[in-house]
């Protein structure tokens, strides 16, 4: 098991130093994460809160947590909140943080989807709110894994839950799950190209998983090649929707023979969704290796540092209390 401090960190530190070397903005000597690491750290937000309010209370509401702390991040990125008796939400200890407001991505589809979810009522498995395939479910789900360390299969139901809050579309839908899924078993000590197929083989048995599992076995198969790399990523996709950024993901931590320098400096050098690609690749790897798998000269001048290490302890501390 690596259901420790160190693969922790690496998992949350691991995909924020890759965001960051693909958004490659440096300003005042800090080089900047974008919305991708944003998003990731309201789902620790709203795991923690989750585990917190269990343990007061008794009761595990994890889609209801995440969903207003997804909230907490529409208001960082508008000043508003999309309905007046959210207020409650200002008091977290995430909004301390003024890097978090910051605009540093699109993310429209979120945007809209939190701004349309008023009166406590959001999207779900059941109600889609949209018709969205886009990645922004997937690049936040990383956490969940971490959070179900040893139940896969919960994980994957929760982040599947997690990303209907704003993305309607099975095929944003399954990849969030898949994400989760692949980080659990990586935590329960799994190599990752055999977590990743163990993947594959729980999509099959999901309704209509078709395209986001041809996506993810294509993967493994051209990772296995003797194609380009820049041939292979072409044929998956620019990453912009969720399956084809799962699967390049996927793809380059195998291709990279996990590799983390290899595998996030492909990724920024990627055509399309180079920060979303870097991040997932970098959560995925992070969680293998641990801390000692990011490079420290990537790692010393990452903004909001102290915010990836406290999520990814606190995350730990409440996975402890389950």
């Amino acid at each position: 098991m690596k259901n420790d401090k160190t693969h922790f960190r690496g998992c949350i530190t691991g995909g924020a130093v890759a965001d960051a070397k693909a958004y490659a903005t440096r300003e005042n000597g800090v080089d900047l994460i974008s919305d991708n690491t944003q998003m990731t750290s309201f789902t620790v937000d709203g795991l923690v809160w989750a585990a917190g309010r269990a343990q007061s209370r008794g009761v595990y509401a994890y889609i209801p947590c995440l969903f207003y702390s997804y909230q907490k991040w529409y208001y960082t990125q508008t000043g508003s909140l999309a309905d007046k008796t959210y207020s409650f939400i200002l008091s977290g200890e995430i909004l301390r943080w003024d890097e978090l407001f910051a605009r540093r991505g699109e993310g429209l589809t979120s945007l809209k989807a939190l701004e349309g979810s008023i009166n406590n009522t959001y999207g779900s498995l059941q109600n889609r709110i949209n018709n969205s395939k886009g990645c922004g479910a997937v690049m936040r789900s990383a956490p969940i894994g971490m959070y179900f360390c040893s139940d896969e299969m919960m994980a994957f139901k929760i982040a599947c839950e997690a990303a209907a809050l704003t993305h309607g579309h099975i095929d944003a839908i399954l990849p969030a799950g898949y994400l989760a899924f692949l980080i659990s078993l990586i935590l329960q000590g799994r190599e990752v190209a055999d977590a990743a197929k163990d993947g594959i083989a729980a999509l099959s048995k999901c309704n209509s998983a078709e395209n986001c599992s041809a996506s993810l076995a294509k993967a493994v198969r051209l990772a296995e090649s003797s194609m380009s790399p820049r041939d292979a990523m072409k044929e998956l996709g620019d990453g912009f929707a969720g399956e084809e950024v799962i699967a390049l993901a996927v793809y380059n931590v195998l291709k990279c023979g996990l590799d983390f320098e290899g595998a996030v400096t492909r990724a920024a050098e990627f055509e399309g969704n180079k920060c979303s690609l870097a991040s997932i690749s970098g959560n995925i790897l992070g969680a293998y290796h641990g801390c000692a798998g990011v490079p420290y000269e990537w790692a010393k001048d990452l903004e909001a540092m102290g915010l990836m290490i406290i999520g990814a302890d606190k995350l730990l501390e409440a996975v402890a209390s389950i």
